[in-house]
C-alpha cells in the first residue's frame, strides 16, 4: 500500500492489508511521524489521545468489528518502526512515486536520517 500526500511526499505503508489496517488502528495519527524523533512522535500520540479520551475502547470496538483480537494488534513502536523501515527498504525502491514533471515524489522519511 502506497501513500501519496498532497505535499509532493509518498512511500509504502504497508505490506499488504493487515497491515495497513494495523498502522490505522494503532497510531491513526501516522500521518504526523515524518521527520519526528521519539520523544516527538509520544508527544503527538499523547496529544492525540488527549483530544481523544476513549480512544482505547474505539481501537478495541474497531478492531473487534474488523475480526481482529485487540489483544494482537501490534505496539506503537512496533508499528512506527515497521513504517519507516517500508518506507527505507529494498521495496520501497519498487514503489517509487513520481510526479508529473518525472521526478520521484519525496519520501515519507529522510533516508539520511538513523
Amino acid at each position: 500500500m502506497v501513500y501519496v500526500g498532497l505535499d509532493g511526499e509518498a512511500g509504502l505503508l504497508a505490506l499488504g492489508l493487515l497491515e495497513l489496517v494495523q498502522l490505522c488502528l494503532v497510531a491513526p495519527w501516522w500521518r504526523d511521524a515524518p521527520g519526528r524523533t521519539p520523544e516527538e512522535l509520544q508527544a503527538v500520540a499523547d496529544e492525540y489521545r488527549e483530544d481523544l479520551p476513549d480512544f482505547a475502547r474505539r481501537q478495541d470496538r474497531a478492531a473487534q468489528a474488523l475480526g481482529i483480537d485487540p489483544d494482537e494488534l501490534p505496539s506503537e513502536a512496533t508499528v512506527l518502526a515497521r513504517l519507516v523501515e517500508r518506507s527505507r527498504g529494498p521495496v520501497a525502491a519498487a514503489c517509487l512515486v513520481v510526479g508529473y514533471e518525472g521526478d520521484p515524489l519525496d519520501p515519507l522519511f529522510n533516508a539520511a536520517r538513523p
